[in-house]
């Protein structure tokens, strides 16, 4: 989990971030902030891993504030400002982004910041998961995975064989699985990509089993599977 916070005078741009953060599991917002000063108790008394920062900002700007920070977390740069760019690399940010920030753009920048959290690992993907179920541990093959279904207290995973109930949230369950395989497609639905049959307006068909697309989720949906 990369733990994150938002800096921007602007409402409109904090919540274009937050809905963005939102749909990535393995960020977590720890606080948005339209003053960069008002942030400093936040950065200094607990561990962040990125902060997405504006330039242009009244009381201090984004470059300056960086630069008053003692262990400053990764950095994102978001402006609406392209001539800041040389500037912003100078200081080391993972990334520079200009607003209107598409989400493709944010996910690039974040699948940087990823690697530099993790520069030498060179781990093999597993292919399976260890699920905690009533009293057992089961072993679950990625590959046999349908879908994934976040009922009111636990999550149900579904496979080609058996139907396996967790007290795991969605958000917990997708850490576990391989970004590349998995998506969210709704606030109670993560769908292996593979297993879909097709797609008709707002629903997904895995076999014979229908799975509404929410519509904060399709636009992603859609550039996942799009060749």
């Amino acid at each position: 989990m990369i733990r994150c916070v938002a800096i921007d005078d602007e409402f409109l741009a904090l919540e274009v971030i937050e809905n963005y953060v939102g749909r990535l599991p393995f960020l977590e917002l720890a606080g948005t902030f339209t003053n960069a000063l008002e942030a400093l108790p936040l950065l200094t008394a607990e561990p962040i891993d990125l902060m997405f920062l504006d330039i242009e900002m009244p009381d201090i700007n984004g470059l300056a504030f960086l630069k008053t920070l003692k262990k400053a977390p990764m950095v994102i740069f978001t402006t609406a400002y392209s001539q800041f760019a040389a500037e912003g690399f100078e200081v080391d940010a993972v990334d520079y982004l200009i607003k209107p920030i598409p989400f493709d753009r944010f996910l690039k920048g974040v699948q940087k910041a990823q690697q530099r959290l993790q520069p030498s690992e060179t781990t093999i993907q597993p292919d399976h998961l260890f699920i905690k179920s009533d009293y057992k541990t089961l072993r679950v093959a990625l590959n046999e995975i349908l879908y994934i279904e976040g009922m009111k207290d636990y999550v149900c995973i579904h496979t080609t064989g058996q139907s396996i109930n967790t007290l795991l949230s969605i958000t917990a369950l997708l850490e576990k699985l391989p970004l590349a395989g998995f998506v969210r497609v709704h606030r109670s639905f993560v769908i292996a990509l593979n297993k879909i049959n097709s797609i008709e307006r707002n629903t997904i068909l895995i076999g014979a089993i229908k799975i509404p697309v929410g519509d904060q989720y399709r636009d992603e949906l859609m550039k996942r599977i799009s060749p």
